[in-house]
């Protein structure tokens, strides 16, 4: 027998035992399911997540205030620092010299209510105070309606531009939210825009529960004078962001007063630190998905050599029979690998189009995009083949050492 009549047999007894090989499969199936669909679903939130920091990549970094109060890893609390005030961050903005476009922003609340009129959004509203760069920095666009005026940021006016998910909260579907008054914090605001929607992670983000008002105006709504004030500055070569970033931390320092030999008082880094650390988090996952898929693909295994066990048992006369027509004991243990690889490729192909099914699924739940994971699905169908020579070389290893005589004899 040669290789090809051997897989022409294999394929023959898999179809003669379909039940058996529908169900070994499933499992199978049930394994590179779970494998792929978590890995798919990742990719799907990775993808949806790198379109929204597209903006926030190599190019631009952050001078925030220093987070104080950790404890270093002897357990001793590290010193503390003034978070950047308003003045300091306008300086900066004012005196750092590198080719640059900087934006100066500050939270005023994650928690505000919103009211229009009889309607009232739920307290898990973002007030957010930018200044003219704010939207171009940090990629927020606008859907409808218009930007601040230059005299509406210099004197800080009640206008304010408004996230999908306010606008839901508070009007009807058909209704125009431009230049109606909403009213927070104790003051009307006049609406001249609308945030493009950002959804995300869960269906919605923070940007879509955000309203952005003045960088002046939200200074004066800081009545304990304990906002915290964030810098963003974006270079044009992105080759140059260590330099940049150099000359940044120098400029803040004299501001700041830092002493020589201090360490600095606040910090700088990198935009796209942020999606270093979700490589970071989506690797954990991935890593986790995949190990959550090994597990069912070891039950998977186990069961289906199993069955070729079984399946030997079955076949011994037959054993016998081409082993007397001269079949080798290698071109036997040939026929039963090409077997358990055949059901294994079965149970993948099937488990690789539920898992790309279920992964978008609940990607697109979750906020993701749809994607065909195609590097996932190549090792998948790889291991398939692995579990097959795995799952099936002691069965095949069995049957190729029977004896011919004692085969013939076995009912």
């Amino acid at each position: 027998m040669n290789l090809r009549e051997n897989i022409s047999e294999g394929i023959k007894s898999v179809r003669s035992n379909m039940l058996r090989t529908v169900l070994t499969g499933l499992i199978i199936a049930i394994g590179i399911a779970s494998l792929v669909g978590m890995l798919t679903a990742v990719d799907g939130i990775r993808s949806e997540i790198d379109s929204s920091l597209s903006n926030l990549g190599a190019n631009s970094f952050n001078v925030n205030s220093k987070r104080s109060g950790r404890r270093n890893q002897g357990g001793v609390r590290e010193k503390s620092y003034e978070p950047i005030s308003f003045n300091e961050a306008q300086r900066f903005k004012d005196q750092y010299d590198y080719p640059s476009t900087t934006t100066i922003f500050t939270y005023v609340s994650g928690a505000a209510e919103i009211k229009y009129e009889s309607k009232t959004t739920n307290p898990n509203i973002t007030i957010t105070g930018g200044d003219e760069n704010y939207f171009a920095i940090k990629g927020v666009n606008i859907e409808s309606g218009r930007s601040f005026s230059s005299l509406e940021i210099q004197y800080g006016n009640y206008v304010c531009i408004l996230g999908t998910e306010v606008v839901k909260a508070l009007f009807e579907e058909n209704e125009d939210p431009i230049n109606k008054k909403v009213k927070f914090y104790g003051n009307n605001y006049r609406v001249i825009g609308v945030l493009e929607e950002k959804g995300g992670f869960g269906g919605d983000t923070e940007e879509d529960r955000n309203i952005i008002v003045p960088l002046i105006n939200a200074k004066r709504l800081d009545r304990r004078g304990s906002q915290r004030y964030y810098v963003t500055t974006m270079i044009e070569n992105a080759e140059n962001i260590d330099y940049a970033m150099g000359e940044a931390t120098g400029t803040m320092r004299q501001i700041r007063g830092d002493r020589i030999g201090a360490e600095d008082s606040f910090e700088v880094e990198r935009s796209d630190s942020v999606t270093e650390a979700l490589d970071s988090m989506t690797s954990g996952l991935r890593f986790g998905g995949f190990g959550i898929g090994a597990v069912t693909l070891l039950g998977a295994a186990i069961g289906l050599m199993n069955i070729m066990m079984v399946s030997v048992t079955e076949r011994t006369r037959e054993i016998g029979i081409r082993k007397a027509l001269g079949a080798t004991p290698q071109r036997i243990k040939q026929q039963f690998l090409i077997e358990a690889i055949v059901i294994c490729q079965m149970g993948g192909i099937a488990g690789a189009l539920l898992g790309i099914g279920i992964g978008n699924i609940l990607g697109n739940i979750l906020g993701g995009t749809f994607v065909i994971p195609w590097v996932w699905i190549t090792v998948g169908l790889v291991i398939c083949v692995i579990v097959g020579l795995i799952s099936g070389y002691i069965p095949a290893s069995k049957a190729s050492k029977m004896d011919p005589i004692e085969s013939l004899r076995f009912e």
